[in-house]
């Protein structure tokens, strides 16, 4: 299990389950620095919502979890590819 796996595990009890699935039902797991843990979102709207609803739910479980000092980092995953190459010149 993997940090966020943890994360979402300890905020499901709080969230209801219509909100769950909406908001993070489509997240995923990208990579875990220590102190970065980086998180993919599927769309900026949902980027936005976690951030201003759930952000400091979020710190309080990594503070839980031990990992105070871990920034989550949303990442929006674009399906544009030309959007992406662009951005990699």
């Amino acid at each position: 299990m993997n940090l966020w796996d943890e994360v979402l595990e300890k905020m499901r009890a709080d969230i209801p389950d219509d909100d769950f699935r909406r908001f993070f039902g489509e997240t995923a797991y990208a990579s875990d620095s220590g102190d970065q843990l980086t998180v993919w979102v599927t769309t900026e709207p949902i980027r936005r919502h976690i951030t201003t609803h759930y952000e400091r739910a979020i710190e309080r479980v990594l503070e839980t979890l031990g990992r105070s000092n871990t920034h989550l980092r949303l990442v929006v995953s674009g399906t544009d590819e030309d959007e992406d190459e662009e951005d990699d010149e």
